[in-house]
């Protein structure tokens, strides 16, 4: 499945945090746990390792002329709870 974000933001975050969305991308070649955020508007966040830091990444699923897509949308260093979420999850 392609993943894609905006350059501009993956920038930003590469500034701010030390990843870039396009290295938060192995995420989802790697274990992550996953579950929906929010309704409206549909997102969802996973919940893995990137360049050995836990993180929690929030993106969309989206489709353009019938292509569905991965749509990330920023990061952050996974908290405690997510940290917890993280574990039991992947038991």
């Amino acid at each position: 499945m392609r993943i894609d974000w905006d350059d501009s933001k993956s920038e930003q975050l590469k500034r701010d945090r030390g990843l870039s969305l396009e290295e938060c991308a192995a995420m989802f070649l790697v274990g992550h746990v996953s579950d929906k955020k929010t309704d409206v508007p549909e997102q969802y966040f996973a919940i893995g390792f990137v360049q050995g830091q836990l993180i929690t990444l929030i993106y969309e699923h989206r489709e353009v002329e019938e292509e569905e897509f991965i749509w990330l949308i920023t990061y952050w260093k996974a908290t405690k709870r997510e940290a917890q979420i993280y574990e039991q999850k992947r038991k």
